[in-house]
């Protein structure tokens, strides 16, 4: 997605949005900012004006209390033309949510909403919610329980990324205003398989809540417009850009401690049965008192160890790709992300990339190079698609101690477990975790962990 962290760029601009309602309300637009409540509670529902001629609107639930407030007020002001009406609650509704009504100075009689019953289970909710149907329709399950920001309560300030499918931008959230980052996804054409994998990338940072993870803030999204907005929170940095910095070269304290977050963060997510696909220096955003987290999701999936269905071979950066995955193969678990956390661990001590190929073949012999080629026996046994593509001439002998042995010892072992040839001998985040603890100097919160 393009890292959220700040490039530097500028362009001032309030996020666009011109949600049209298709619903019982049909010049009002429908917010829900409170869980839907019980049969037994008193509440009204305030529908309110974004602008003269009251042609769009909100909608937000009221407490009993707020709710007779508001209809003494407005008992005081009835001759206002831009009058807020109370609707009260009939005693012996079933789920009906009567509405105050914010009425537009063109208005020219009073206007009473009654929402009935949610139509259709948690679709019905979601389209209550505002959700746009195109969403709906292929995500449900990604968005159950949450209810879209409003696009004109943020702010944005810079353009700070941009892929091909999404842009990202610093923003101020106008409520609170906190900065934040917005990725905004455009789907063409509404095709169902791009908003469906992008719910998939919803419901994978829905499951994490980790401190070394990014963290999912909210959604906003359009009736109209084919886009959708992830809230993120803001870093500033990413551990790419620091270490591309003119003079910059990571200190052995902030390489253990950048280390340690990345295998917490990674330990989090093998946990919840959460593959990252695509680890990578630019994917590791960093904030001004050095706390890092793991970021772009987008390549992300579900897994659980020996499971039958294949995966795609056709994931994470080529520099950072598990030799297996060249290989072709699509039964693969944690091992692919513990080799590329290998190659951004080597990367801080080199201060470059160590395996910068340019064609996959090239890959290929880089890695066999710097790691070695599988035995003999290995290329007869493999079954791996592209095993007889890539099998070299002759073999290679591991060189990982002598590429690296100006490295502090335990760095070096670390390297030379998580970039193995076999995936198995890798281990796993928490034993890579269980045998460094002692040695990783871990200090959040400590801004010298930055270069100034």
């Amino acid at each position: 997605m393009g890292c959220i962290c700040s490039k530097g760029a500028s362009e001032q601009e309030k996020v666009e949005d011109s949600d049209t309602v298709e619903h019982t309300l049909k010049d009002y637009s429908v917010q829900l900012v409170a869980p839907t409540p019980s049969l037994r509670d008193d509440f009204v529902a305030e529908v309110s004006s974004l602008g003269g001629g009251g042609a769009d609107g909100s909608v937000r639930l009221l407490s009993k209390t707020a709710s007779r407030a508001n209809r003494r007020s407005n008992a005081a002001n009835d001759e206002d033309p831009n009058k807020t009406q109370v609707i009260s609650k009939p005693g012996n509704s079933n789920h009906q949510r009567w509405a105050t009504m914010d009425m537009g100075a063109n208005e020219k009689k009073t206007v009473m909403s009654r929402i009935v019953s949610m139509p259709h289970g948690a679709e019905g909710e979601q389209t209550a919610a505002e959700w746009p149907s195109w969403l709906t329709s292929v995500a449900g399950d990604a968005i159950k329980g949450w209810v879209p920001r409003r696009a004109d309560s943020f702010e944005k300030l810079d353009k700070i990324g941009q892929g091909t499918y999404s842009s990202v931008y610093k923003a101020r959230d106008l409520e609170t205003g906190k900065i934040v980052a917005l990725k905004k996804v455009r789907f063409v054409n509404m095709d169902p398989e791009s908003v469906r994998f992008m719910a998939r990338e919803i419901h994978i940072l829905r499951r994490l809540d980790h401190p070394n993870v990014m963290k999912l803030e909210g959604l906003v999204t359009s009736r109209v417009s084919c886009s959708l907005y992830l809230v993120f929170e803001y870093m500033e940095h990413d551990l790419s850009g620091l270490a591309a910095t003119r003079g910059n070269k990571f200190t052995e304290a902030q390489i253990k401690c950048y280390m340690q977050q990345l295998l917490l963060g990674l330990e989090h997510c093998h946990s919840r049965g959460v593959l990252h696909r695509d680890i990578k220096g630019s994917n590791l955003l960093i904030d001004n008192d050095g706390v890092l987290k793991i970021g772009d999701f987008g390549l992300a999936t579900f897994y659980e160890p020996g499971q039958k269905e294949p995966l795609t071979s056709r994931v994470v950066t080529l520099w950072f790709r598990a030799p297996e995955l060249l290989l072709g193969a699509t039964a693969y678990g944690d091992a692919i992300d513990l080799w590329s956390t290998g190659c951004i661990l080597a990367e801080m001590y080199a201060g470059k990339p160590i395996m910068p190929g340019r064609t996959e073949v090239e890959q290929m012999h880089k890695i066999f190079k710097l790691c070695g080629s599988p035995s003999e026996d290995f290329w007869k046994k493999t079954k791996l698609p592209h095993a007889t593509s890539f099998k070299p001439q002759q073999p290679y002998k591991r060189r990982i101690a002598d590429t690296f042995k100006e490295l502090p010892s335990s760095s070096l072992a670390l390297i030379d477990r998580l970039l193995s040839i076999e995936p198995e001998k890798r281990g796993s985040a928490a034993s890579a975790l269980s045998s460094e603890r002692k040695t990783m100097v871990f200090s959040s919160g400590n801004s010298n962990l930055l270069t100034k």
